[in-house]
């Protein structure tokens, strides 16, 4: 190759690493010699539950469509979004995933004359998307894991675009408080986009963890992003939103890619919605498994994150990329966080009660041996 094509990207583009997911089954399977049946995955915050059988009904009755285009409007989807959050449909945006809700924030509002404000320890995505536009990605010191709201709302300058937070925040599990995060929406100006992630929010079962919806009356400049793939189960199918002002939702739809959510995943979430049932075994699931992996952690003499979220942080207490790959070799994927400046933790997903315990066994004997 005789063009050097990196070279010709965006400078900010030019200095991006890709975003690297959970290790796969497959990929684990290959590489051991492990039979698919026999691993464990909890690296990437999934629903352990498996699609409902509504959902699977759902789409079985959408797949006589496939050769047709879906309804680029999402209007189904929409209207039951709208009754469910009290949201007007004229805000309502849909995305590929709640990532693409928040690229299209950076694609719309955000160029390289701009700022993006966001945590430390925060969601990867938020630098991604704000580098890949060219603009200056403001990483704030974290407080305690957390996001610093007083920090955070000393670093916006003029030039500040768009604010991201996590609420409860992914990969350390942190959540913002109502009064914070109502005294910081109250010293942001108003030209100034606050997109506030709730992609784990639906796990939610404590006072303390704020409704983002119950803001959007106040505050025209609040983006609230939510999704499908983690208490719903539908991360394979890619479908988020976005709850804001309508004036938010009409720019971030002139640069949507028409038909950015599919047919069958429309489907699938719409059945999802209305599927209460399975919202709360979803729940359930997750706070026993919390509480036995913080009940395994302390018999191992481990600290932890304490997480609002479907996931736990572990303090080892010593580098985990070794621990990493031992488990790996057990046959157990969970999810080294160096990247985000936690080298010394494990992120872990709730699974079922089994391979919780699965992976609880196997962190104690690659323990004993690194």
């Amino acid at each position: 190759m005789s063009c050097d094509f990196l070279s010709l990207a965006r400078p900010g583009v030019q200095k991006l690493s890709p975003y690297v997911p959970g290790k796969p089954v497959e990929e684990l399977a290959r590489e051991f010699g492990l039979r698919p049946q026999d691993i464990v995955k909890l690296a990437s915050n999934e629903n352990p539950l498996g699609p409902s059988p509504a959902v699977r009904e759902a789409i079985a009755a959408a797949l006589p469509e496939l050769t047709r285009y879906p309804d680029g409007n999402g209007f189904a989807l929409k209207q039951a979004l709208a009754a469910k959050s009290g949201v007007n449909t004229a805000g309502i945006t849909l995305g590929n995933g709640s990532n693409d809700i928040l690229e299209l924030v950076a694609r719309a509002f955000v160029g390289p004359e701009h700022e993006v404000v966001f945590s430390d320890h925060a969601f990867a995505v938020y630098p991604i998307v704000t580098q890949a536009v060219g603009a200056k990605a403001v990483s704030v010191p974290a407080k305690d894991w957390g996001h610093d709201l007083d920090a955070m709302a000393a670093a916006i300058t003029p030039s500040t675009r768009v604010v991201f937070i996590a609420n409860p925040n992914n990969p350390t599990g942190t959540w913002i408080e109502r009064d914070a995060l109502e005294a910081f929406l109250d010293r942001v100006p108003e030209n100034v986009i606050v997109v506030l992630d709730e992609a784990y929010t639906e796990y939610v079962e404590t006072d303390d963890v704020p409704n983002g919806v119950d803001y959007l009356g106040r505050y025209s400049n609040l983006l609230v992003s939510r999704t499908f793939s983690k208490a719903y189960g539908l991360a394979a199918l890619r479908v988020g939103y976005g709850l804001s002002h309508p004036a938010i939702a009409d720019a971030l739809n002139r640069v949507r890619q028409p038909f950015n959510v599919n047919s069958l995943a429309l489907a699938a979430a719409l059945a999802a919605l209305e599927d209460e049932a399975y919202l709360i075994e979803s729940r359930r699931i997750n706070r026993i498994g919390m509480q036995q992996l913080e009940e395994g952690c302390a018999a191992l003499g481990l600290s932890w994150i304490p997480s609002r979220g479907n996931f736990l942080a572990i303090d080892l207490g010593r580098e985990a990329a070794p621990v990493f790959q031992g488990l790996l070799r057990e046959g157990v994927i969970v999810r080294p966080v160096a990247n985000y400046g936690m080298s010394n933790y494990l992120r872990v997903t709730v699974g079922l009660p089994a391979e919780n315990q699965r992976f609880l066994d196997a962190l104690k004997q690659v323990l004993a041996r690194v």
